[in-house]
């Protein structure tokens, strides 16, 4: 008697879940391997670029929300300023610049070693987290980079809560 072996199911992609909540939402996305997206979420301020990558090595998807705002050499210090004060108030996740390019984006890693994948609530809350910090703190950066303000000046008024809309 010969037993077959049955091949192990292929396990879905963790990017599976993203590209379905992304598709809910229509935003436009690419997706071009297993292990990379690229989407293109409208915000009040700009577009955010939201890059998702899939580190199976490591177990854990990496997220990056950039901006569409290079920051000039001449404006890095006062920002590096404001990222500190900005990310010492955050929760989840960090703001950085690309110093290469220039650009700021938001980042945040979701380990899921032994969890089977993330849950539809994980990324739903992690998009939606990140794309209220951007829009909260879009803002102070640009006073920052192209209003001259200073770091702290930019970040107390992001932290203004306002109740209802003009």
């Amino acid at each position: 008697m010969t037993v077959i072996r049955m091949p192990e199911p292929e396990e879905a992609s963790p990017l599976d879940v993203i590209e379905q909540i992304v598709a809910a939402n229509d935003w436009v996305f690419d997706r071009p391997n297993d292990q990379e997206m690229a989407v293109q979420v409208p915000g009040r301020w700009c577009d955010y670029n939201v890059f998702c990558s899939w580190n199976e090595a490591v177990g854990a998807i990496h997220f990056t929300v950039a901006f569409d705002t290079r920051v000039p050499q001449g404006r890095r210090a006062p920002v590096h300023e404001l990222l500190a004060l900005i990310n010492d108030k955050m929760w989840m996740g960090h703001f950085a610049i690309w110093q290469e390019e220039g650009l700021l984006a938001y980042r945040h890693a979701l380990p899921l070693r032994g969890s089977g994948g993330p849950s539809f609530e994980q990324v739903e809350d992690l998009l939606q987290n990140a794309l209220i910090d951007c829009e909260r703190f879009y803002p102070a950066f640009q006073y920052v980079v192209w209003g001259g303000k200073s770091a702290a000046d930019a970040l107390a008024a992001a932290m203004i809560e306002t109740v209802g809309e003009a």
